[in-house]
């Protein structure tokens, strides 16, 4: 059986909001010891992380801890953005929950710490999005260890290496990756929302170099975009001269891929003499890929529709929201957080805002951008 509760506090003093949103996590457990505790700061508690942990510790007393520090924080039906707050979630599980640290070498290009096996179990997993390369490690595990699902995302708020705050028992760390392996037997649903749409048509990669896309469907990608903004009305236009996206088609078998079904990455620059386009990830010649863009509009209705597929209620659920979100795409407070709350039936509920969000799509795990990335916690299967 799973047990939680989540509790968020906007107190400014550290120890104090620690011990507030531990103590009101801790009542919904109905006295049953807490297996695993998942906390959330806001930067104003980043010199004293430390201090923090240690006070959740003492609130709650959870056999293990992970977390990090956050632009934004999620509790509850609630995003906070830019102010100060704590948000801790605490679980009881049928079973021990195993976490670790991983490191990435570059001089050897691998990973250190992976404790192997996992297949079957669901990974939550937290990221300095300067030290560690997370994508590099799910190509990496969907390739040796099958079936290893994860969940979660990459810190956000730092500005540089060393900023990142990674809790992971009674330690804080500054760089890596900070991982809680769950027990057998818990049944954990991912859910990745996009937040963006496709325009124009499909199109096979006919030439590419690395990141670089030189020809789609034998044309150059910069004279195929002039095509689709031909044929765009006034709103597209303005999106995409906000940012333009490629969704890479995840399953090439897909009949007619359409919701859920891309893999996003952003376009990250352009060589107008050759009409060449770069994006945020390795591209392959045969690949298909249509253009994408951010639509508040589209974001909601993937989210609404994404929640929908949900039948049973769940016991609790973990948010990892894009920090392209919040109030930078929707014109109301507290978007995701409040929606997902409400229709989950107000479920204990925790996460933050996320430099790029890690979930399973197509059986595959990836890291995502621009998205709502949900796990769902049901009793014991």
């Amino acid at each position: 059986m799973v047990t939680a509760g989540a509790g968020l506090s906007l107190n400014l003093d550290t120890r104090r909001a620690a011990v507030e949103a531990a103590l009101a996590a801790r009542a919904g457990l109905s006295g049953v010891s807490p297996s695993l505790a998942v906390l959330f700061a806001s930067p104003h508690h980043a010199e004293r992380a430390e201090a923090l942990l240690d006070a959740v510790h003492e609130a709650a007393g959870p056999e293990v801890v992970i977390g990090c520090v956050a632009e934004a924080v999620v509790g509850s039906g609630r995003e906070v953005e830019g102010d100060p707050a704590v948000s801790v979630w605490l679980a009881s599980f049928p079973g021990p929950v195993d976490t670790f640290p991983l490191e990435y070498l570059p001089d050897q290009e691998a990973f250190a710490g992976w404790p192997g096996h996992g297949a079957g179990r669901a990974h939550l997993v937290i990221c300095d999005p300067f030290t560690f390369p997370t994508d590099e490690l799910l190509r990496e595990l969907d390739r040796e260890a099958s079936g290893t699902v994860f969940i979660g995302g990459m810190a956000s708020g730092g500005a540089g290496p060393g900023d990142t705050r990674l809790f992971l028992d009674h330690s804080v760390a500054g760089s890596g990756a900070v991982v809680a392996r769950l027990p057998e037997g818990v049944d954990v649903r991912a859910l990745v929302s996009q937040g963006c749409r496709p325009i124009g048509p499909s199109y096979t990669v006919t030439k590419a170099e690395g990141n670089v896309i030189v020809e789609l469907a034998g044309k150059p990608p910069l004279e195929q975009l002039h095509e689709v903004l031909a044929g765009a009305d006034q709103r597209d236009r303005a999106l995409i001269a906000r940012g333009l996206h490629i969704g890479r088609v995840i399953d090439e078998y897909a009949a007619d891929p359409g919701r859920g079904d891309y893999l996003i990455r952003a376009v990250i620059g352009a060589d107008p003499g050759k009409g060449a386009i770069a994006v945020g990830d390795v591209v392959s010649v045969g690949e298909t890929v249509r253009f994408h863009v951010r639509d508040a509009d589209a974001a909601d209705d993937d989210l609404r529709h994404m929640l929908g597929t949900v039948e049973d209620r769940p016991s609790a659920a973990l948010l990892f929201t894009c920090n392209g979100r919040g109030s930078r795409m929707f014109s109301v407070p507290d978007h995701d957080a409040a929606l997902v709350w409400k229709e989950l039936g107000e479920a204990p509920l925790a996460g933050f805002f996320c430099a790029g969000e890690v979930g399973p799509v197509g059986g595959r795990n990836f890291l995502h951008g621009f998205t709502a990335s949900l796990a769902l916690f049901y009793e014991q299967s």
